[in-house]
């Protein structure tokens, strides 16, 4: 598979190159398949976004769930994509994993997302926007005109990118039991599609 060489500020730029941002440059960031090397990073990274989200009183819970996903998914990446047709990619700025994402199939003509984050430190650079294109690119590639993706009420900022990004909401639902897919606990949950 190919890398993505893309500039923080835009266009996409020939490899080893940097793009301005404000006065400074900047180091291009690589989207790219995930390889065990990343694995250490993308468990960290995982861990990091979800302790962040955890309200106060669901401390526990998003443990047990942060657990669950480790164990089921997260901690077995290649295994996991890979009997299930799918992939997952890396967000790469130098030698950081800096945004992850999977794909695998969610019916004969859709991918769902998964697994979206950015690293806090990373945020409002456009790297979470840029990662959805890929992914979108991918399903394409994959003659699966349909991405679907889910995500939570407590990710405000992943709600308004896929609005804005034409996705339609098509159900909402209670999550109430834990899987590496969902926390459970009540956290309301909302299901996205888009005809690609």
């Amino acid at each position: 598979m190919a890398e993505l060489i893309v500039s923080s500020g835009g266009p996409i730029l020939p490899a080893n190159t940097t793009s301005m941002r404000g006065n400074q440059l900047e180091p291009s960031i690589i989207i790219r398949p995930f390889t065990e090397e990343d694995a250490e990073q993308v468990r960290l990274l995982f861990v990091i976004v979800n302790r962040l989200l955890a309200p106060a009183h669901m401390a526990e819970a998003f443990e047990a769930y942060i657990a669950t996903s480790l164990n089921e998914e997260i901690g077995q990446i290649s295994q996991y994509y890979e009997c299930r047709q799918g992939g997952f990619w890396v967000a790469v700025g130098g030698e950081k994993v800096i945004g992850m994402f999977g794909l695998e199939p969610s019916s004969p003509g859709a991918m769902e997302l998964r697994r979206m984050y950015v690293h806090p430190d990373a945020r409002r650079r456009g790297i979470a926007r840029r990662m959805l294109r890929f992914a979108e690119d991918e399903c394409r590639k994959r003659n699966r005109p349909r991405m679907d993706l889910s995500t939570s009420e407590l990710q405000r900022d992943a709600l308004s990118l896929y609005r804005a990004s034409g996705y339609q909401l098509v159900r909402e639902e209670m999550a109430v039991a834990t899987s590496n897919k969902s926390l459970g606990g009540g956290i309301r949950r909302y299901h996205f599609t888009k005809q690609l």
